[in-house]
């Protein structure tokens, strides 16, 4: 299956958190959309790895996914190795993307600065003919995304671009919604942790609506792309004027 927008992040619910909006977007345009969870995020205080992983399927659905796989690194203890590489390589061959979203290249937690590098190496690597990966048997053709953009979490970083999501957001919002065992619940008995309080979730509508004010719609995302994107035309450029 070949995939227009492929996104790997190293934890279940790191993507919803940051470009939901945005792979809903793309689903509804009828292109094909998918995700490679790095982890089970077995190391998450709240919830088990078994209730991740359905939560991360549930919120799949809810963004009209046509896939999404878990490449079962160890949480907390991957490393942007040769071996961690050539599994991820094989990922990217096997659904040959056109563009690869994936982690932020520094931030709070340190599974993603390490996880952004990884899936940024394994980009430019997995086109390199003389990386050998195999899938069932056969060795995978080389192929290099041609776009690799990385999402915005915890820190605020600057963007290079921002996305118009006002159409999608609340779908967003429900597919956060799926990872009910990591979000704040006034009725549940774990340890409360960083996203599990009661405004964590308020953080996340503040920052979609101020992004979106930037480029003068109600919801945005924020995406950097260390190599600089370049368009046809300046109307490449060119919002619909809000009502």
């Amino acid at each position: 299956m070949k995939l227009h927008i492929l996104a790997i992040a190293v934890h279940p619910d790191d993507i919803e958190l940051a470009c939901a909006g945005t792979l809903t977007k793309h689903a509804r345009m009828g292109q094909a959309v998918g995700i490679v969870d790095l982890t089970r995020g077995e190391l998450g205080t709240r919830g088990t790895p078994e209730t991740r992983l359905q939560e991360a399927q549930d919120a799949a659905n809810a963004m009209g996914l046509v896939v999404r796989e878990n490449a079962g690194m160890r949480d907390g203890f991957f490393a942007n190795d040769e071996e961690h590489q050539l599994k991820l390589i094989s990922y990217i061959r096997k659904y040959r993307p056109e563009i690869v979203i994936a982690n932020a290249l520094a931030d709070r937690h340190p599974d993603h600065g390490r996880a952004g590098k990884l899936i940024a190496d394994s980009c430019f690597l997995a086109g390199l003919r003389k990386v050998t990966t195999m899938l069932d048997g056969k060795e995978q053709e080389p192929w290099r995304p041609k776009r690799v953009f990385h999402i915005i979490q915890d820190r605020f970083t600057e963007p290079t671009f921002i996305v118009d999501v006002t159409d999608t957001h609340a779908t967003k919002m429900e597919a956060i919604k799926c990872y009910k065992s990591q979000f704040h619940d006034p009725n549940s008995n774990e340890p409360m942790t960083y996203i599990a309080q009661g405004g964590f979730l308020d953080a996340i509508e503040a920052r979609s609506l101020l992004l979106g004010k930037r480029i003068g719609v109600k919801h945005g995302e924020g995406f950097i792309c260390e190599n600089l994107p370049g368009i046809s035309s300046l109307d490449s450029l060119l919002l619909p004027e809000m009502p």
